[in-house]
């Protein structure tokens, strides 16, 4: 059984999408995006900096037009900010030209995974177990709505989900194109 032509990772911050997409994509030889190397990679700066300068809304205006493009793409991975899906157009695009692998990760995982990265300005904040959570509970059905597969990514190393997800993939028949 031929794989999906493309191939798109949802879920929250922490959850592996970058780290298991890269793995995913050589397993399966596809090439690999992620949106935000994207728009750091176009801008010449880094999210934080687009956050700090137009906020989130213009960063999730940036975010859009990289997905429109990325998405359109045949033979990929594509590895998605943790809020993308909070853009009605985003889930609609990614449901609708693609495969959705919504990579879980609960709320300890994530913590433990982002506690020392300065990348992540949604955790730029008093609390961020409180965002965390808060942000889980505003995007878990958002992510789940458009998931084709739901894939635990807590406590596993990134190429044992990448299997997971190519054996999940191969065993349900999924059509060898899906745009």
């Amino acid at each position: 059984m031929r794989l999906p032509s493309r191939i798109f990772l949802v879920g929250p911050m922490g959850a592996g999408k970058t780290t298991v997409g890269r793995q995913l994509a050589r397993l399966a030889g596809l090439e690999f995006a992620d949106t935000d190397h994207e728009i750091e990679h176009r801008t010449g700066v880094d999210i934080p900096f687009i956050f700090e300068k137009e906020g989130e809304a213009g960063f999730r205006r940036r975010e859009s037009r990289v997905l429109e493009e990325l998405s359109d793409r045949d033979g990929i991975v594509l590895a998605t900010g943790g809020g993308i899906v909070t853009g009605d157009d985003n889930r609609r695009l990614l449901s609708g030209r693609g495969v959705v692998i919504y990579l879980h990760a609960d709320v300890p995982t994530q913590k433990a995974r982002t506690r020392h990265d300065r990348h992540r300005p949604l955790l730029d904040c008093a609390d961020p177990d409180t965002r965390l959570r808060d942000l889980m509970a505003e995007r878990d059905p958002l992510y789940r709505e458009i998931a084709d597969l739901v894939v635990e990514s807590d406590g596993r190393q990134a190429r044992a989900v990448a299997r997971e997800i190519l054996e999940r993939l191969q065993d349900r028949g999924t059509p060898a194109s899906t745009g």
